[in-house]
């Protein structure tokens, strides 16, 4: 009997000045499942964008400052990814400072995907990859997960992104039409926002200039995160939850992998689904073998 193919993977995402995430995005998914293999939407087509994703397949969009840009985002990567399952049989769909992986202790990433060939949706389970600059000096630059060594449980990155049935994401991902809960042990979304200071501090005032130029005085006037508002930013009580937080060395969250299934449920008045998963402040030390994978 002749060994089953790996399965043929898209992977998604929409980008306009994020440089250095794009690098790691292109790096990481080319080395897994080749460059041709790589979707990105070039937010305002700049140089940049072409230059850092050579190679992958890049579609160019126009960009004008508008309060529903984000939802408008998310329908068209909904739209993108629909058409890319049809020759595909998983599409990976996000952000790009969102990365996927798998812990070596259960495989490779195609290998993982490989024993879930039928669920219509997998969800990672979500963490924050954070910057301790006194424990953490060297730059943030690949393999990161030799510079970075910190995490943080991050339920609303914990998102059902890998994509094979006929299925829709809400507004930032997080949520899917997907009836079932597939959240295979060893599969992690690393979220890099908060992975290096300086660059924390430079994406966040771009977000906040995106936002100023949209015209919405307020998050409730338009559809984007709140995150992206300056009012809403408070660098100093970030960086300090961090640089106090206790650091444990348990690595594996089953407790937690078991309350999200315990609490999985349709999400009110949409037709979406979702789970209950609270924040901690505590952090966990990625255990040496993720060191070189990223």
């Amino acid at each position: 009997m002749q060994p089953r193919p790996p399965p043929k993977v898209a992977v998604l995402t929409m980008v306009r000045d994020d440089e250095e995430f794009l690098r790691i995005w292109a790096g990481h998914y080319g080395r897994l499942f080749g460059m041709r293999s790589l979707y990105v939407v070039s937010h305002g087509d700049p140089d940049m964008v072409r230059d850092v994703a050579a190679g992958t397949n890049v579609l160019p969009v126009p960009y004008e400052p508008d309060p529903r840009f984000d939802a408008q985002r998310w329908q068209l990567l909904n739209h993108l990814a629909q058409g890319l399952r049809l020759y595909h049989d998983r599409v990976i769909v996000g952000d790009v400072d969102e990365i996927v992986l798998a812990d070596p202790k259960h495989g490779t990433l195609p290998a993982v995907l490989a024993r879930h060939r039928r669920a219509r949706a997998l969800t990672p389970f979500g963490l924050e990859l954070v910057h301790r600059p006194a424990e953490e000096p060297l730059a943030f630059a690949p393999p990161v997960l030799r510079a970075r060594r910190h995490v943080r449980i991050a339920p609303l990155y914990a998102k059902p992104c890998l994509m094979r049935g006929d299925i829709r994401l809400s507004r930032g991902g997080h949520y899917a039409s997907s009836p079932r809960l597939v959240m295979p042990e060893g599969l992690y979304l690393l979220h890099l926002k908060h992975a290096d200071r300086g660059l924390y501090r430079a994406t966040a005032d771009r977000r906040n200039a995106t936002a100023e130029a949209t015209g919405a005085a307020r998050p409730r006037d338009a559809m984007i995160g709140r995150h992206w508002f300056a009012e809403a930013r408070d660098d100093r009580a970030e960086f300090a939850a961090i640089d106090g937080a206790e650091v444990r060395e348990d690595f594996g969250f089953a407790a937690e992998r078991q309350a999200i299934a315990d609490s999985w449920a349709p999400r009110p008045g949409t037709p979406f689904y979702e789970f209950k998963l609270a924040e901690s402040p505590l952090l966990y030390r990625l255990p040496e073998r993720f060191a070189g994978l990223l």
